[in-house]
Formats: C-alpha cells, sequence, structure tokens
C-alpha cells in the first residue's frame, strides 16, 4: 500500500516514512468475521445502500463494527463515505448538516441518527484556514480536509477504530493492525501518541473510556505521554467536557472508569474539587467510590441514572467543608448551604459545564440533608411527597455507607415511608442528548370565556 506525502507527515518525528508506508491493511472476509447485516440498525443499512447506489463509497465505521465484532450491542452507527457533507445533505431529505471544527451531517429517522462524516486526509501547508487550522500547542481547531478511505483511516484515533464494513461484498477493512490488537484486546494509538493527544486532548479520556468499557489493556507507547499531557484538557471547552463525563460515567464501568481517570492524573482536571477531596479525605473518596458502584449496578440491572445524583456525590465534600465554614462565621445553616453550593457550582464549570437541568436538582438534593436531620418538624410527613425526596433519601443512605453517622436518620425516613407510602413518581434518566423532565412544564393561557364578552 503506497501513502502519500501527506500521512508520511502525519505521523511525526517519532515514526520514519519507512515505518509508516508499511502500515498494513487487512481486508477479512465474510466467513472470517461476526459482522452481519441482521445486526445493523435498518436506518443504518439505509444510509449505506442509498450513498452506494448514488455512486459513492460508504462503510460503517469504527465503534460500530468493533462492538459488534465483540459481541457487544452498539449504541450507535457512523457511517464513512467519499460523498461531500454537501452532498450527502442533497442525498437525504432528512438529513442536517452540523459542526464547522469538524462539519458533518445527520441523517434522522424518528429517535435515531446515523452520523455520516466524510473521509478525513492529514493536513497540508496547501490548507486554507476553513480547512484545517492548528493551535499553538498542536491541538486541532478545524479539520475539513477531505481525502480517500485509506487516509481516512490513519486519521482516526485508535487502531481498533479504523475498522471498516462494507455492505458491497461484506468484508472488514482493518487498517494499521486493527484486526490483531482486537484480537489481543489491545488499545493502541495510531500515529505518534503525543502528537495525537495534542490534537485533541479528549483522545486521553477517551483511551481511558475505551480501556475501560471493553477492559482493553493500553500499548505502553499509547499510554506514556498522558499523565504529562493530562492538562491540556483545560483547553477544552466546559461544555464538551460535559459530554465526555457523561460518556465516562455511565458507560456501566464508573468504578475503573474512576479509577483509571485518577491514575493518569486526568480526574483533576475535570473535577478538581473532588479530585482534591478524594486525595486528602477518606470520606470523600469512599462517597465518590460507592456512588459510582451504586451506578454501575442499576446500568448492569437495566434501571435508570440520573447525572444530578452522581454529580451531587462528587461535589458533596467541598459543598458540605464550605457550608461548614460559613456556619462558623455566624451563618445560618440555610443560606450557608445555598452560598455553599453557589460557590462550588461556580467554580466547577470553570472546567465541566453543568447545565441548569442538571444543577437544579443538585441544589435540592443538597438543601434536602439540612431538611432530613429534622425529624421532629410538623412537616416531616410533607417531604415525603417532595419531587426530589426519593433522590434525597437515597443521597442520605450513601452518605451514612461512606461513613458520617446518620443511621438514625436513615431508620426514621425509612420508617416513614413504610407507614405513609407514596405514589413515586417516574423519573426518567437525563442525558446529553435527551429533554429532561425537571423543567417546569408550560402553563396554558385560560380560554377566554366568549359568552361576558361585550357585544
Amino acid at each position: 500500500m503506497v501513502l502519500t506525502d501527506r500521512v508520511k507527515r502525519f505521523f511525526g518525528k517519532k515514526k520514519s516514512a519507512t515505518e509508516a508506508a508499511s502500515i498494513p491493511l487487512k481486508i477479512v472476509p465474510r466467513d472470517e468475521h461476526s459482522v452481519s447485516r441482521s445486526q445493523i440498525s435498518d436506518a443504518a443499512l439505509k444510509v449505506l445502500y442509498r450513498l452506494n447506489n448514488a455512486g459513492y463509497e460508504a462503510y460503517l465505521v469504527g465503534g460500530g463494527v468493533r462492538d459488534t465484532l465483540l459481541g457487544l450491542n452498539p449504541k450507535d452507527f457512523d457511517v464513512a463515505t467519499n460523498a461531500t457533507p454537501e452532498q450527502v445533505n442533497n442525498l437525504f431529505r432528512n438529513s442536517r448538516l452540523i459542526g464547522r471544527r469538524f462539519k458533518l451531517v445527520h441523517v434522522v429517522f424518528g429517535r435515531e441518527v446515523i452520523e455520516v462524516a466524510t473521509f478525513r486526509a492529514p493536513h497540508s501547508d496547501a490548507d486554507s484556514p476553513k480547512q484545517a487550522s492548528q493551535g499553538e500547542q498542536g491541538m486541532i481547531l478545524r479539520d475539513n480536509v477531505y481525502g480517500n478511505k485509506d487516509e481516512d483511516a490513519l486519521r482516526r484515533d485508535f487502531t481498533v477504530n479504523a475498522l471498516y464494513y462494507s455492505v458491497a461484498d461484506f468484508t472488514v477493512h482493518a487498517y494499521a493492525g486493527g484486526w490483531d490488537d482486537l484480537q489481543a484486546r489491545r488499545l493502541r494509538m495510531i500515529g505518534d501518541p503525543e502528537t495525537r493527544y495534542r490534537e485533541d486532548p479528549v483522545r486521553m479520556l477517551r483511551a481511558v473510556r475505551f480501556a475501560a468499557k471493553l477492559g482493553f489493556t493500553l500499548e505502553k507507547a499509547t499510554e506514556a505521554p498522558i499523565r504529562e499531557l493530562a492538562p491540556l484538557l483545560e483547553q477544552i471547552p466546559p461544555a464538551r467536557l460535559f459530554e465526555e463525563v457523561l460518556k465516562l460515567i455511565l458507560n456501566g464501568e464508573a468504578v475503573s472508569t474512576l479509577n483509571l481517570l485518577r491514575d493518569y492524573r486526568l480526574f483533576h482536571a475535570l473535577f478538581p474539587m473532588a479530585a482534591q477531596a478524594m486525595d486528602q479525605d477518606e470520606y470523600a473518596l469512599k462517597l465518590v467510590t460507592n456512588t459510582m458502584t451504586n451506578t454501575d449496578a442499576r446500568i448492569r440491572a437495566g434501571k435508570s441514572v440520573t447525572p444530578y445524583f452522581f454529580l451531587a456525590a462528587l461535589l458533596w465534600p467541598r459543598v458540605r467543608e464550605l457550608q461548614a465554614e460559613l456556619e462558623a462565621n455566624g451563618e445560618p445553616a440555610y443560606p450557608a448551604m445555598q452560598q455553599a453550593a453557589d460557590r462550588a457550582l461556580a467554580h466547577q464549570i470553570r472546567t465541566t459545564a453543568i447545565p441548569k437541568r442538571l444543577s437544579i436538582p443538585m441544589r435540592e438534593i443538597w438543601e434536602l440533608q439540612l431538611r432530613l436531620l429534622k425529624t421532629r418538624s410538623r412537616r416531616t410527613k410533607e417531604l415525603l411527597s417532595h419531587p426530589r425526596f426519593r433522590a434525597a433519601y437515597d443521597f442520605l443512605l450513601l452518605r451514612n455507607e461512606s461513613g458520617e453517622d446518620l443511621a438514625e436518620y436513615c431508620e426514621f425516613w425509612t420508617q416513614m415511608q413504610e407507614q405513609y407510602p407514596v405514589e413515586p413518581r417516574s423519573e426518567r434518566s437525563s442525558s446529553d442528548d435527551q429533554p429532561s423532565d425537571d423543567r417546569a412544564p408550560k402553563r396554558r393561557r385560560p380560554r377566554r370565556n366568549n359568552s361576558n364578552r361585550r357585544r
């Protein structure tokens, strides 16, 4: 396989042109792999066949192929093609162009979205700033240089993601040793790892997520630069880091993910207050670990998970500390809690954004911790019907389990629920692509009574 000069330059100074040119392509025939069209969504097949019938190359690519080969159920299916985003958009009436930094197309089939990306190529000096640009430290700011399938494969992050499935002949095209790495359950970066992490520091989070989720081992050269380059995550917009946090925690392996994030010094870049508390306080570490354990158990049992709960647990040690400081200075308990929540959230959103649809219920859980300690109040029974009571009660149990002496209160509220059962409200799991049920319903305007109108 002959590679272009662009591809050779892409591999960085640590790999010679000879080494880059020797990277193989393995084509796996249908009888040697487990991918079947019956495992691919109808929407993805429609996109693949329509692009093929229109004269374009189109392949199922990346995680959808990887997970299917591993016997997992992919969450979504992505397509790569030589058609430009504009050509794809013109071909599908149910599509929309998105992105500037990395332009692609979303083809919408009801609630399922098929992401279609045009083959990318390595950057060159001849590319205009509208096509490609990089920051001073090497981070890619714009990436709209189009190429062919071979070039696109070498632009992907890990070898096990450089897998392409063709509906034309049902073969799997595995680049850069990705097929062998998949069999060995090994995660290896394509190209020079340091250069690739500098291009997009989020790749370090993806390395951790794949290692935890798939049970893969990070290849030595791939993991070597991570600890040193972890501070590069500070360059990533907080909103994008929030999306990555949801993927990290909601993959069913939150405990393993947390341990790897801390080991590679990435957790501090995401949650600096929580990381500092966990390093200094055994209670904080146990609280967060127990939260992640419970999150994994719920996901494996097919139950919903509300992100605001584990976010509330991550920040709680710092909120509790700030509240104690304010109370020591004479501030009453409730105002102290509100100010502590304000400060903790204001500090957190500088690194990882937390939308109001999650921060509001987080505040409610924290504030209810004070009310749950007042067991002699006349309004204890009313508290059972509070929309956030169940989450606050579970949070109280979590605190007790993690080392706080709250057994008396946990027992009281357990008995109260048995004595005065309240029909629980259904609570959907919030996520980055779902509308939250925490929003207040819109009020309807009262109908005008026409009988009283002046004639």
